[in-house]
């Protein structure tokens, strides 16, 4: 029996409640796994809200935005990369969990009951603090949550900077909940904890008093995206603090926080974003002799080395003085304005793209996601100025035209087509000539 009080689309009130984990269980209760909405989908505009208004305070308390342009994109960019696979198949948390619950489960806990709603909810909680914990101590895993740290601002952007391999091995913490609860009550709180833990990358919000002593917040949700000495491997919890008080990972925000890897990257190519560790990682396990050692790469901690503790070294870790400077795009300004542009057109599709993927044929999906792939790594090589990016950024407005006219890509208000082939064309022309000079101004040089 479908419950009477559930509903696929939510209320202004529901929206705004859902991200800071206040539903009722009588709301958000659901027989069946079909029943329960895509919160996460319909969070969209509220994510969008929180950050227009991020920004105002910002500006009136501080006389700055919260962030930078170019490390805002890229942020985005590393959102819209982890939920590509989404186009193709059911996230792996679902799948698995359906699997054991489907024959290995040893009870049945009512999907109705409150009891199980609460229940539930501390269970995820429990599973996402020991996913988040091994996620730091652990190299492989660390690989893909790094993603998530990668950026030198702090701010709601922030937040949507995800990895695209991280729900490759967060399932596994959850796995022991498909014993018991069913998978429709699971999948509810699965979003809302990922939903929660957007509104505390801030710097806007300061101590919230008593609430710091129970909630995962802004406060201590900086310390933990700090690279300071005193921040490493502390404040794992995704909306609890309590559990980092019982395992003994809570830090609280003393000296300034500054933000990013121990060792920034200093790029905004979002495939290096996600991958760069790996990359390392390889390298690292080809250079370390000893087969223990080589294994010991791949499942100690980042910070490990031969002789070392299996977390590293503390007094290895950079000191940090607040003075430090992000790295920034050495774009000009206009050029920046116009990868925001291409940017905005490649989310339009991007957007359209998940509301019709049902109708829309594999070959489709795969063309439009390889131009997703090829708008965001086109952006990140204008950004970072790479030698490269004219090139890449001719060919991929071509891909667009060509995608654009013959079917792949079509514009979701018709009377706007000609502008849209006016527009790529004349990028193209642009784009290619500036190649042009530049592969003659290497011959010449």
């Amino acid at each position: 029996m479908k419950n009477p009080e559930a509903q696929e689309d939510v209320s202004l009130s529901q929206g705004i409640r859902m991200l800071f984990y206040v539903m009722k269980p009588n709301e958000t209760s659901f027989q069946t796994l079909e029943e329960v909405p895509d919160y996460v989908k319909q969070a969209t505009p509220y994510f969008i809200s929180l950050m227009l208004l991020e920004l105002v305070v910002s500006w009136v308390r501080k006389g700055k935005p919260p962030g930078r342009l170019d490390d805002a994109l890229t942020s985005i960019s590393a959102g819209v990369l982890s939920q590509l696979p989404r186009l193709f198949f059911r996230s792996i948390e679902l799948t698995s969990y359906i699997y054991i619950w489907e024959n290995y489960r040893l009870i049945i806990l009512p999907w109705d009951s409150p009891w199980t709603w609460y229940l539930t909810f501390l269970g995820v909680d429990l599973g996402y603090y020991w996913f988040h914990r091994m996620a730091h101590e652990v190299n492989i895993m660390w690989a893909a949550h790094q993603t998530h740290h990668s950026s030198e601002d702090y701010n709601l952007s922030t937040a949507l900077r995800q990895s695209t391999f991280q729900i490759y091995t967060s399932w596994i913490f959850y796995s022991p909940l498909a014993l018991f609860v069913p998978p429709s009550v699971y999948a509810v709180h699965l979003q809302f904890n990922l939903l929660y833990q957007f509104w505390i990358h801030t710097e806007v919000i300061d101590n919230l008093g008593p609430l710091e002593l129970i909630l995962n917040t802004p406060s201590h949700h900086r310390v933990h995206h700090g690279r300071n000495r005193y921040c490493i491997d502390k404040n794992y919890a995704g909306t609890l603090i309590i559990w980092d008080r019982i395992f003994g990972t809570f830090e609280p925000e003393d000296k300034k926080v500054v933000y990013g890897l121990t060792h920034p990257i200093n790029t905004f190519d979002p495939l290096k974003v996600q991958l760069h560790h790996l990359v390392y990682m390889w390298t690292t396990f080809w250079a370390t002799p000893g087969i223990f050692n080589k294994f010991s790469v791949i499942f100690k901690g980042p910070g490990w080395g031969p002789g070392k503790p299996r977390l590293g070294l503390n007094e290895e870790i950079p000191e940090v003085t607040g003075e430090e400077v992000p790295y920034s795009s050495p774009a000009p300004y206009l050029l920046k304005i116009y990868a925001v542009v291409q940017f905005a057109v490649m989310l339009v599709f991007y957007e359209e793209t998940f509301a019709n993927k049902a109708a829309l044929t594999q070959l489709t999906l795969l063309l439009r996601v390889c131009f997703f792939i090829l708008t965001l790594t086109s952006i990140g090589f204008l950004l970072d100025q790479r030698p490269k990016a004219a090139v890449v950024e001719a060919c991929r407005c071509l891909v667009f035209l060509m995608l654009f006219r013959f079917g792949p890509l079509k514009p979701l208000i018709s009377s706007l087509s000609f502008a849209f082939e006016i527009f790529f064309s004349i990028c193209i022309a642009f784009w290619g000539v500036r190649s042009m000079q530049q592969l003659v101004s290497g011959l010449w040089k």
